[in-house]
C-alpha cells in the first residue's frame, strides 16, 4: 500500500466565504467555468475589509448582479456566483461555459467587453507529493531533526507570535499533535463538509506540530499558530487519494489570509499561471507576508505560484530543481500528522515547502523585518542553522556544531 501519494481533484463547486449566503451553484464542473472581473472604484472600501456607503448595500449588489447576468446573456454564458474583492477593487463573477466552446475562448471573448476588466478560465492546482511505502506509522527520526538540527533551532526560536496560513485541504484540528495550534479552520469549498484530509493535515503537522506532548512529532515552528484555510479537496480513487484546488477557491483563501495579516502563506500546490491569484499574491507580498510554494518539476518554471517573483519556490530534490532561485529542503520519508489521530510518512515538494514555511516562522519571530534571506549549501540546499542565525542578529547561540556570536561564526 502506498502513502504520501500524488494528489489532485476536480471540484464541482467553488468556495464561498463563511459570511456570504450559500449559492445555488448547481453541478457545473469547475473546468467548465470562467471568472469575469468587473472593476469598481475603491472609494467605498473600508480598511477593515467591509463595504462602505452604497457599494455593498442590497441595491448596489442587485445592480452588480444584473450587470453580470447581462454580460452572461450577451456571450451565451450562465451566471453561477459572485465574489466581491474590494481589496483589489474587483467584483469577481463566476460563469459557466456551454459545451462546444472552450473556457479559454469564452474568457477571451468576454475580456473585450467594455464593462470587463479581464476574464480567465478557472484553473486547477495539484498538491506536490511523491509516492512512499508505509513502513512504520511514525518513522524513528524526522529528517529535519538531523539535517536541520531542529532541537538547536528551537533553542533560538520556536515561531511564537507568528501566524502561518496553510492554504490546502482539510486539517484535523483535534489531532493530538495539532490540538490548539489552529487559530481558525475555515472551509472555502462550496457544498462540501469541512472534512479532515491527509495533505492539509500532513503539511500542518510539519509546520507546527505540538512539542513535548509525548506523542508524534515536533513541528519546525511549534509555537507558531496556523490558519487552516481549506481551498482544496481530496477524493479517493485508484491508485490512491488525490487533491487539487480550483483557482477561485485559492483566491478566496488568499484574500482571507491577507485581510487577517498572515505572516507566512504556505501554498503546497502547483498549476498554471493565474492572474487573479497573482494579483492577490502581489498584495500579500507588498504587505509583508512571506509566501512559500511547492516546486513542480513537470511544469515550466516550477509551476505557479512557485514561478512568481517574490515567492520562495521549494523542491524536495536537488536533482529535480534547476539552477536559480529554487531551494531544497527535507521532503523524503517525512513522518507527519494524519487524520484519525495517527502519523504517516510523506514525500514531495509539498512537504519540503512546509519545512521552509516553518523555518521562516522561526526567522520572523527573531526579526520581524519583511526581508527573508535563506542561506544555502552550494546555492540550493538550505542551511537552516546559518539561516536562522542570520535572522537572529547579534546573539550567542548554538546550532549544530557551530556557535554564532554577535552575528559572526565561531567554530
Amino acid at each position: 500500500m502506498t502513502f504520501g501519494r500524488l494528489l489532485g481533484l476536480c471540484f464541482a463547486a467553488l468556495a464561498a466565504i463563511a459570511s456570504a449566503p450559500a449559492s445555488a451553484k448547481g453541478t457545473v464542473a469547475a473546468d467548465r467555468e470562467i471568472l469575469v472581473m468587473v472593476r469598481h472604484p475603491p472609494d467605498h472600501y473600508r480598511p477593515n475589509g467591509d463595504y462602505g456607503g452604497g457599494y455593498g448595500d442590497a441595491l448596489s449588489r442587485s445592480a452588480r448582479e444584473r450587470l453580470a447576468r447581462r454580460i452572461a446573456r450577451k456571450y451565451g454564458l450562465s451566471f453561477v456566483d459572485e465574489y466581491p474583492m474590494p481589496m483589489i477593487a474587483i467584483d469577481c463573477f463566476v460563469m459557466a461555459v456551454p459545451d462546444g466552446l472552450s473556457t479559454a475562448a469564452a474568457a477571451e471573448q468576454v475580456s473585450h467587453d467594455a464593462d470587463v476588466a479581464w476574464s480567465q478560465p478557472v484553473e486547477l492546482y495539484t498538491a506536490q507529493t511523491r509516492a512512499v511505502v508505509r513502513d512504520d506509522p511514525l518513522f524513528a527520526a524526522q529528517p529535519a531533526a538531523g539535517a536541520w538540527h531542529l532541537a538547536d533551532l528551537h533553542r533560538i526560536s520556536t515561531g511564537k507570535g507568528i501566524i502561518v496560513a496553510v492554504i490546502d485541504s482539510g486539517i484535523e484540528a483535534g489531532h493530538p499533535d495539532l490540538a490548539g495550534q489552529l487559530l481558525v479552520n475555515r472551509n472555502f469549498v462550496l457544498g462540501q463538509s469541512g472534512a479532515a484530509e491527509e495533505h492539509g493535515t500532513g503539511v500542518a503537522g510539519i509546520i507546527a506540530a505540538r512539542p513535548n506532548n509525548h506523542a508524534g512529532i515536533v513541528g519546525v515552528a511549534p509555537d507558531a499558530r496556523l490558519m487552516g484555510l481549506r481551498a482544496c479537496w481530496q477524493t479517493k480513487g485508484s491508485p490512491g487519494a488525490k487533491t487539487v484546488c480550483d483557482s477561485l477557491s485559492v483566491a478566496k483563501a488568499l484574500y482571507f489570509a491577507i485581510e487577517r495579516r498572515a505572516d507566512v502563506i504556505n501554498l503546497s500546490i502547483s498549476g498554471p499561471d493565474d492572474r487573479l491569484a497573482a494579483t492577490l499574491l502581489g498584495v500579500a507580498l507588498a504587505r509583508g507576508a512571506t509566501v512559500v510554494a511547492a516546486f513542480d518539476e513537470r511544469r515550466a518554471g516550477g509551476g505557479f505560484p512557485a514561478s512568481l517573483q517574490g515567492v520562495f519556490a521549494v523542491s524536495d530534490s536537488l536533482l529535480a530543481a534547476p539552477r536559480g532561485q529554487v531551494y531544497t529542503a527535507p521532503g523524503r520519508d517525512v513522518p507527519t500528522t494524519e487524520p484519525g489521530g495517527r502519523w504517516f510518512l510523506v514525500n514531495g515538494s509539498s512537504f519540503a515547502a512546509a519545512h521552509v514555511s516553518g523555518l521562516v516562522a522561526l526567522m520572523r519571530q527573531r526579526r520581524r523585518s519583511h526581508t527573508v534571506t535563506l542561506v544555502t549549501h552550494g546555492g540550493r540546499a538550505i542551511d537552516a542553522c546559518a539561516t536562522l542565525a542570520r535572522a537572529a542578529g547579534p546573539c550567542d547561540c548554538v546550532c549544530g556544531s557551530i556557535r554564532f556570536a554577535n552575528a559572526g561564526l565561531l567554530h
